[in-house]
């Protein structure tokens, strides 16, 4: 990547941006896209969507989701420590000893996750969230209660990290990436030129509902729509590759395969990843994605889909980590597969 570019990634990984909560990220990206998009389009769901060749027949849709994992205060006690519930896939065990940043209505403030200290008998075994509680440094209700109410949301307090100068480390990876991929794949294909219709969506929802990418689909109908996201990395100390997979950093995209997958769409991608002699992996998504994907294909009379993740690293953690070789390849790809299109490609399996 471009150290601009760099930047850019750098900065939508800096934002908050908890489901429900994407304003913030959505303005940085339509901020960033609307000097190379033909239009942007928003709506009412909060999806950020810019468009090449709108009035071209054949229309792609790309779908990577903007927010991310994160917390909800759902109590505050009478000592002024704040309580909260998930919202999307939280790990109590990731949790503890973190520090976090509370969105407060009246201003966003600091905290820590208290843990019980091993010598007061530390956490059980089988604990969860509502074991947990943030610290803010209030002493009552009444003083928390200025800055803070029920249905606030928090993210963890950390930094994305370079590593090496090889991989992008920190919370939200999943899947500010994907909305990355999508605003540099349109940049690209607004220099490179393209004879179909693009849709560049940074969506919203995508951890809690996946509401985002219904809105966006529907709304455009596309001829076939792929969906940005991350999968999970295998090639780490303690995973069972055998149950879940040998997937890597630095081995390419992963494509999905199973039901909901358009074969023809893969075979494109396939076609494609030979071209660019570019390394591809596999996972199987035998019912469903559990992305996007999922939403946008039940759309209207139904849209074609397919699955392009970037492999990842410890998974809804606050170190999330992925490769910056990768992000490169999946661009250049979709990038690559998309420009090739002549508009005239026929998506049912049972044509030639």
């Amino acid at each position: 990547m471009t150290k601009f570019n760099q930047e850019f990634l750098i900065e939508l990984l800096n934002t908050p941006s908890p489901s429900s909560m994407e304003m913030q990220i959505q303005k940085k990206w339509i901020n960033y896209v609307k000097d190379f998009a033909d239009n942007i389009i928003t709506d009412n769901a909060g999806n950020a969507i810019g468009v090449l060749n709108p009035d071209a027949e054949f229309k792609v849709l790309l779908a990577g989701h903007c927010d991310e994992i994160a917390l909800v205060i759902n109590r505050i006690d009478e000592s002024g420590f704040l309580h909260f519930e998930k919202v999307g896939g939280i790990n109590p065990k990731a949790a503890v000893g973190m520090h976090v940043t509370v969105l407060g209505y009246g201003k966003t403030v600091t905290g820590v996750i208290g843990v019980n200290a091993q010598h007061h008998g530390g956490l059980k075994d089988d604990f969860g969230l509502g074991d947990l509680f943030i610290d803010c440094g209030y002493q009552s209700k009444v003083e928390a209660e200025k800055h803070v109410q029920i249905g606030d949301l928090c993210v963890y307090k950390t930094e994305p990290e370079i590593l090496i100068e090889r991989y992008v480390s920190g919370r939200g990876l999943d899947n500010r990436t994907g909305a990355f991929i999508v605003a540099e794949v349109l940049k690209r294909l607004a220099e490179k030129g393209t004879k179909v219709g693009v849709y560049a969506a940074s969506t919203v929802n995508e951890e809690t509902n996946m509401g985002g990418a219904y809105f966006a689909a529907a709304g455009i109908e596309p001829t076939m729509a792929l969906a940005c996201d991350v999968t999970f990395a295998t090639d780490y100390p303690g995973v069972n590759k055998n149950k879940h997979g040998d997937v890597r950093l630095e081995k390419g995209p992963v494509l999905a395969k199973g039901a909901p997958i358009n074969i023809k769409i893969n075979q494109l991608l396939e076609k494609t990843a030979k071209k660019l002699n570019m390394n591809v992996q596999y996972e199987l998504t035998p019912r469903m994605t559990g992305t996007d994907a999922d939403k946008m294909r039940l759309t209207g009379k139904g849209v074609p889909v397919s699955l392009v993740s970037l492999p990842l690293r410890y998974m809804h953690s606050p170190v999330e980590t992925a490769s910056l070789k990768d992000i490169d390849e999946e661009i250049d790809l979709l990038v690559t597969m998309i420009a090739d299109l002549t508009g005239n490609e026929s998506l049912n399996p049972l044509e030639d």
